[in-house]
């Protein structure tokens, strides 16, 4: 087969390029040929007509030899992939993972035989990598240092010297350093298990934007690439204009940044809510707006443990938050975890300010006057001890009701709450009051907790309907290194916010009062809202369950970022629930994890594969008849048999790089991916605040270093050739 290789039933890959031989002595009686055609007895005119046939046959025979000594060479080290963001590709057909090959029985097979120890030969790296790493040892000790301090300081810091490193005798010095002497990337891993498919090469691997609203997982464990490729998603959604609501439990500041800067470059509106940094976040009241009356109380004991003897703490908490956000409602005020504190630390005013305003409404007539007549009567000495330290228009307004016989669900809430002793009532919300303590507390309770009223505060507020009409970026920085009860809180709250909205647009739309530019391109179903939730353990909770499973019709269409399965489930607290939330996300991708259990979230979904299996036979029989001639008889052959394996095993995804994945898409089509490493790049769209933030995000938590570090001399020098060839 020209230019190609011709197929037999097993594979000859780990083994030396012989095809170079034949390319070789194909190309040199090709010389012969044309030079020296009387010595092979050929006229002038055949020798043309040969050398060409056999520089044609050389040069079919050297690719299908390069071919081989090339699989051979990834089998060790990956050619580099990077891009910058600009150059990450956007399509509003798909979207794009990274660039891969869909994964069959025939890459079992090849990754089969390179992990052969027959074949670990192939896998290890020549006498070049060693070297390179012993002069790297001699360098970088301190005697040698020392001794090379002059040469060290002009090669960092002259520009004499930068300018001598350009001419080509010291680029080609360099080139060598770079191909045989230079280290491995910083990756680790097997680069075997994607170099498997790079003999037919790669292709950019795409997700369908319709298989999009059955949701994604990512699973990976802490710094193998989740972050990065969460980049790369998010870049593309916010540049095909999605909806795209960010959350970042860690606060990663390059994730920040590339939100804001995608944002700003599509012409968006962009709100950062940053826990972590107060003077420059966006404000939202996590608890202020909700489609039914119940669901403020339950995104704030969302976050109460709800274990063994917690779960009737939580739910007396449930209960008197619920009342006293149906009376704080009821006056014309806006849920507010301030005023929720307040209320539970002393009752009493809300009591007595809807107690009036509901007997004014709907108690009988002449009620104020049975009031006065009991508050003037009122005598201290025989009231029950729990009353006896409380406010006497209280008790007054509770005997009123009671002699009344009046009856109101709310108030007849306040007035049990009321009635109940101070000592006791504190410890049945002792669950409750230490978590509005921390939610109030400090400079976070001006975010999470915004006075409307107040003009000279120029930070926005947003929620999340007015974010999706606005077609907003919003990025949403918790701050869980720093205090994970409230980052889960918070996160809670918002995740059961973004429930509630989705079911008010999946039953009555979004498109009212809106103009008509913005009310067609909503019915038209093309304007989505792309959820990415990183360290996504931190804010699952039950609200979570009915997004994941039914929002989709909403057009919310959401990307989880985890690290193990597990965390799913010791978050959430039931196995069953956990399947359950699992059950919802059609697409999987998953890249190194450390647990068996979160790779056999993949490996057990994929069927069985036969693989070839070749055996050397020889052997030697001795002839028992000593007049026949034959001293003994000898076979050799080779055996081809087959067996069933695993098409992927756990080891296999525990083997991965960084920054490469399995992806389990499109109905279970299974791909192999590898990520673009990132590349920096100059943006002057930070403005002095953002930037501060960032440096002190990067100084702070480091969350974004470690996918290819470049702390190496010789991944220095890599870079100076890239410059110098550019």
């Amino acid at each position: 087969m020209f230019f190609g290789r011709p197929k037999y039933p097993i594979e000859s890959l780990l083994r030396p390029p012989v095809e170079l031989y034949s390319a070789w002595t194909a190309w040199l009686l090709a010389v012969v040929a044309i030079y020296m055609p009387s010595l092979i007895m050929m006229t002038q005119g055949v020798a043309y007509v040969a050398c060409a046939a056999l520089f044609f046959v050389g040069l079919n025979r050297f690719f299908q030899g390069y071919a081989i000594w090339k699989y051979h060479k990834n089998l060790v080290r990956l050619p580099y992939y990077g891009l910058k963001p600009r150059q990450i590709p956007v399509s509003n057909r798909h979207l794009f993972l990274g660039m891969g090959f869909k994964w069959t029985q025939r890459h079992t097979q090849r990754l089969q035989d390179a992990l052969d120890p027959v074949n670990e030969g192939y896998l290890e790296p020549g006498f070049g990598y060693q070297l390179g790493r012993n002069l790297e040892s001699i360098y970088f000790s301190w005697p040698v240092q020392k001794a090379l301090f002059p040469f060290s300081f002009l090669e960092k810091h002259s520009s004499w010297f930068k300018a001598a490193s350009k001419k080509s005798k010291n680029v080609w010095l360099a080139f060598w350093f770079r191909s045989i002497l230079a280290p491995l990337p910083p990756v680790g891993g097997k680069p075997a298990i994607h170099a498997v498919g790079m003999l037919e090469g790669e292709k950019a691997i795409v997700l369908p934007l319709g298989e999009r609203v059955g949701h994604t997982l990512v699973l990976g464990t802490t710094r193998v690439g989740k972050t990065r490729l969460a980049e790369i998603l998010i870049t593309q959604d916010i540049r095909r204009g999605d909806v795209t609501f960010v959350f970042d439990p860690k606060g990663d500041a390059d994730l920040m940044m590339r939100c804001k800067m995608e944002a700003e470059r599509s012409g968006r509106p962009f709100y950062n809510f940053n826990l972590g940094f107060p003077e420059i976040s966006a404000r939202y009241n996590g608890i202020g707006n909700f489609s039914k009356i119940t669901e403020p109380a339950g995104r704030l004991t969302d976050a109460l443990p709800s274990e063994g003897n917690s779960a009737a703490f939580k739910e007396f908490g449930w209960r008197f938050a619920n009342i006293v956000i149906q009376a704080d409602v009821a006056l014309g005020n806006k849920p507010h975890y301030q005023r929720i504190r307040r209320y539970i630390n002393n009752v009493e005013p809300l009591l007595m300010d809807y107690g009036r305003t509901t007997l004014n409404k709907l108690g009988p007539e002449g009620w104020q006057q049975t009031y006065n007549q009991i508050l003037n009567n009122l005598n201290p000495q025989t009231l029950p001890f729990a009353l006896k330290d409380r406010n006497p228009e209280a008790i007054a307004l509770l005997k009123t009701v009671e002699k009344l016989d009046f009856y109101e669900p709310v108030l007849d809430g306040l007035l049990s709450a009321f009635k109940y002793d101070r000592s006791y009532f504190d410890k049945i919300v002792s669950s409750l009051g230490p978590l509005l303590e921390k939610l109030t507390t400090g400079r976070i309770a001006d975010l999470i907790a915004p006075n409307y009223d107040d003009l000279t505060d120029k930070r926005p507020i947003f929620d999340w309907m007015s974010a999706i009409r606005q077609e907003a970026v919003v990025y949403v920085g918790l701050d869980a290194l720093s205090d994970s009860t409230i980052a889960s809180a918070v996160g809670a709250s918002m995740f059961a916010d973004l429930t509630s909205v989705s079911g008010f647009i999946y039953k009555h739309g979004i498109d009212f009062g809106l103009p008509s530019g913005l009310i067609e391109k909503i019915k038209s179903g093309k304007l989505k809202i792309s959820i990415h939730a990183d360290e996504f353990n931190e804010l699952v909770g039950d609200q979570f369950i009915p997004m994941v499973n039914k929002a989709g019709g909403s057009g919310f269409q959401i990307t989880a970022y985890t690290q193990t399965i597990s965390d799913i489930e010791a978050r959430i607290g039931s196995k069953s629930k956990s399947g359950q939330i699992q059950g919802n996300f059609n697409n999987l991708i998953l890249l190194r994890v450390k647990e068996p259990e979160t790779a056999e979230v993949l490996t057990k979904q994929l069927p069985k594969v036969r693989v070839n299996e070749l055996m050397q036979v020889s052997g030697a029989n001795d002839s028992s008849n000593p007049g026949s001639g034959v001293d003994f008889t000898s076979k050799n052959e080779d055996r081809l048999s087959t067996r069933e394996v695993e098409m992927l095993t756990n080891y296999d995804i525990i083997s991965l790089p960084k920054g490469q994945a399995f992806a389990l898409i499109e109905g279970g089509n299974l791909y192999k991916i590898r990520m673009p490493l990132p590349e920096k790049e100059d943006d002057k769209n930070i403005t002095t605040d953002f930037k501060k933030a960032y440096e002190q995000m990067k100084a702070k938590y480091k969350t974004g270093e470690g996918l290819l570090s470049k702390d190496n001399h010789w991944l220095d020098l890599m870079d100076d050739i890239d410059k110098v060839a550019a």
